[in-house]
């Protein structure tokens, strides 16, 4: 005949107190994980109905104006003291985009955002700015540029990371190179040739 199992009144009140907090915190717990993700669902592409990518080529005209009454670039940090490359300088920008490299040309856009000295051995720009476009199918349209900017180099590169409108997941990148630079006025105009792949 089988003995029963005995179970001493401090281990009894032991496996209580586990499978009490066992099944109060499992029955807590679980709604919340499941429900962790409820809030993402996977898409199938072709019920989105997107359109198969393109590759466009963009030669615009940046122009950073920032002298006179109205300029577009506007210093809102002030660089280090004794910084020869202007760490920490931070300016806004609203700068005209145009198809040629007079600013008296057609422009078709801005580019909105900002630029930072973020090098301490060499004249480095952080480049953050969407380009805006006004002009045509584009109007409305934007795409972001986010890289690091060496003014001096004669060709600078930067990734496009997204955009918006018809540059809906845009990647891509620019090929900045400086067509003129007044050093008197510091204002300066920039071909910008941009590789976009887009839908």
């Amino acid at each position: 005949m089988a003995r029963p199992l005995l179970i001493s009144p401090p281990h009894f009140f032991f496996f209580f107190f586990f499978f009490f907090f066992f099944f109060v915190f499992s029955s807590a717990i679980t709604p919340i994980l499941g429900e962790e993700y409820s809030y993402v669902k996977r898409v199938d592409p072709k019920k989105m109905k997107t359109p198969k990518s393109k590759l466009s080529h963009f030669q615009l005209y940046w122009h950073d104006i920032v002298s006179g009454s109205n300029p577009t670039s506007v210093p809102v940090i002030k660089p280090a003291n004794n910084s020869s490359t202007f760490f920490g300088f931070v300016s806004m920008i609203d700068n005209p985009l145009t198809i040629g490299p007079k600013l008296s040309s057609k422009m078709v856009g801005k580019a909105q955002g900002f630029y930072a000295a973020a090098d301490q051995e060499e004249v480095g720009l952080l480049m953050v700015m969407n380009f805006v476009f006004i002009d045509g199918k584009y109007n409305g349209s934007t795409f972001t540029v986010l890289g690091r900017n060496t003014v001096f180099s004669e060709v600078r590169e930067m990734p496009i990371i997204g955009g918006s409108g018809l540059f809906r997941f845009a990647r891509g990148y620019v090929q900045a190179k400086t067509y003129m630079l007044n050093y008197t006025s510091g204002d300066a105009t920039v071909q910008y040739n941009a590789y976009v792949l887009h839908y």
